[in-house]
């Protein structure tokens, strides 16, 4: 078989888009077919399903797709071993992430990304709501909520603690909540579609406090505006306040009732044998990066 068309099926099987695999490839939209119609007559069988919308494997291309990997990593180690060619990431490398922390966080770390891999591209999505990896064509997806089981495997980069926040302009105009439910008697902030505040007290019990929001937004840095400005009080991710937590632009309430969470930040990548090299860099480097103790949380007193 040929190492080229087997390529561009494997890219294909990403992206879900003969012209956008070929073009990563570098290949025109022409060649692209010819590549694939090759390699579907010289296994015998039809290996994509074509759609005006977008192209799926059939059956026999679920089969194929692992060998067609197997084969690529084999060939790139084998060169990487005698000292002719590279296993260095090349290529597009499609991420989605949350708007916010995709802003926030992802975006300054990829300067020293793309510096150390130059072969590469990124190519970058940031939207709050939760993207189809697959119907998408991405390579990876990193998001800040509660894992649930997947066909994905999940790699931690951070907890995502959050706290309960105020401006000094709000507390001085109607206080500081003591306990959580008193904020049945306060503004409230909220998160769409999360109106309900869930705290652990002293003895280690859960409070669950169903707020009245006058404010319901669905993304966290225009949520942490929103208090800054004195709306009213809110719940908001270290990562996204810790600047304003410091300079005291935010105040951290109820310290005694913290939080109960399950959400953390992960990075999901499809199931394989063989993690694509530009796939493996990426994840590498961002665990690196942000380490242990990533540092919005080494940063806040």
């Amino acid at each position: 078989m040929n190492i080229e068309h087997l390529k561009l099926f494997v890219r294909i099987a990403a992206t879900h888009n003969i012209s956008q695999a070929g073009k990563e490839l570098g290949l025109s939209a022409a060649v692209s077919s010819s590549y694939i119609n090759k390699l579907e007559n010289e296994v015998g069988v039809k290996l994509l399903h074509r759609t005006t919308r977008k192209v799926s494997l059939t059956e026999e291309g679920l089969a194929l797709l692992p060998h067609a990997e197997e084969v690529i990593a084999s060939i790139d180690a084998a060169k990487a071993a005698v000292g002719s060619g590279s296993i260095l990431p090349r290529g597009t490398l499609r991420v989605a992430a949350s708007a916010s922390f995709g802003r926030m966080h992802i975006i300054p770390a990829l300067k020293g990304f793309l510096e150390k891999y130059p072969d590469l591209k990124v190519d970058l999505s940031l939207s709050d709501r939760v993207v189809d990896m697959v119907e998408g064509g991405f390579d990876i997806a990193i998001r800040n909520a509660k894992l649930n089981d997947s066909s994905f495997i999940a790699r931690k980069i951070a907890n995502d603690k959050r706290v309960i926040c105020a401006s000094p302009e709000y507390i001085e105009k109607y206080g500081s909540p003591e306990k959580p439910e008193d904020l049945l008697e306060h503004h409230c902030i909220n998160l769409t579609s999360i109106d309900t505040w869930s705290f652990e007290d002293p003895m280690g019990e859960q409070i669950k406090i169903k707020t009245k929001p006058s404010l319901v937004v669905d993304n966290g840095e225009s949520i942490r505006d929103a208090c800054l400005e004195g709306v009213g009080i809110t719940i908001c991710s270290i990562w996204c306040a810790y600047e304003q937590l410091n300079k005291g632009e935010l105040v951290q309430l109820l310290k005694d009732y913290p939080l109960v969470s399950e959400v953390d930040v992960w990075m999901l990548y499809p199931s394989s044998r063989l993690l694509a090299p530009k796939v493996r860099s990426f994840i590498d480097y961002m665990v690196e990066f942000f380490g242990e103790t990533p540092y919005w949380e080494s940063q806040v007193s």
